[in-house]
């Protein structure tokens, strides 16, 4: 018990270290410029003028372009890690103000969002060092390897379910404004906090929508045999692009996008880290 108390309280001091939480910070500001230019990606989808990936690898890699890109790639991606690190003391130790079930549910969510993090950071490292990052490619790739066996398909169809709900969650979080719960609202004025409500709904109920229509691509793509179908957020983009009204809609998208990416940096400063 003496050993859990101690590794528990040691926990507890890292969690709280103020460069830790400066890095977060730091990384949500960086999380916000991949966001805006996967949105800048996407609204040239919509306008049917892009060549790159229309997600955050395809973002960063455009990024990494630009005069000192790699060099802000990979400052992102040490704010990304610092972000996975404070979300993984959150899913292990964190959420104590919530009580049973609640509590459960943050965790869990902390858990998920450290995956989150690891994986956009590990892409800012392979967008560095100039390895492969082609998320959609390598999806693409994974789904068709799995689909060699019965088993890997249905693999494959529950992902494409879990992603859809995923989706479906995003736009419940953003509409009922549950994120508010995880900002200093306190510090806002009305005006701010006004703002900040419309930035996150608007936000997250566009990448509900982007990755809701992923999951049900990779569900099709398991049910058709069809591993192209499973690009990622690029297909998803592109089928919202092939609809009647498409390029409205995808550029609607695309706001909402560029809306997460600008309540990303009023996360900086006011999201409880």
């Amino acid at each position: 018990m003496s050993l859990t108390r101690d590794a528990h309280s040691q926990a507890s001091r890292a969690r709280n270290s103020r460069a830790l939480e400066k890095l977060a910070r730091a990384g949500f500001i960086g999380y916000g410029i991949v966001h805006l230019l996967f949105a800048w990606l996407a609204l040239q989808i919509a306008f049917g003028q892009s060549s790159a990936d229309g997600d955050q690898s395809g973002a960063m890699r455009t990024l990494a372009e630009q005069p000192l890109g790699r060099f802000l790639v990979i400052a992102i991606g040490v704010g990304l890690l610092a972000m996975a690190i404070w979300q993984a003391f959150e899913a292990a130790i964190g959420h104590t103000g919530d009580r049973g079930n609640e509590r459960t549910v943050e965790r869990i969510a902390s858990a998920a969002r450290t995956v989150v993090y690891l994986y956009f950071a590990w892409t800012a490292y392979k967008v560095f060092s100039n390895a492969n990052s082609d998320s959609a490619e390598s999806q693409q790739n994974l789904t068709e390897e799995l689909m060699k066996s019965t088993g890997g398909r249905w693999l494959v169809g529950l992902a494409g379910l879990v992603l859809a709900a995923v989706g479906v969650g995003l736009v419940i979080y953003g509409v009922i404004k549950r994120f508010e719960k995880h900002l200093r609202t306190g510090q806002m004025s009305a005006k701010t906090r006004k703002l900040t409500q419309r930035l996150g709904m608007a936000g997250y109920s566009a990448k509900g929508v982007a990755y809701g229509i992923s999951g049900l691509l990779v569900l099709v793509a398991a049910v058709q045999y069809d591993p192209e179908k499973s690009r990622g957020l690029d297909a998803a983009l592109h089928t919202l692009r092939e609809q009647s009204y498409g390029m409205i809609l995808l550029s609607l998208v695309a706001l909402g996008i560029a809306a997460f990416g600008v309540f990303c940096f009023v996360q900086a400063k006011y999201r409880k880290v």
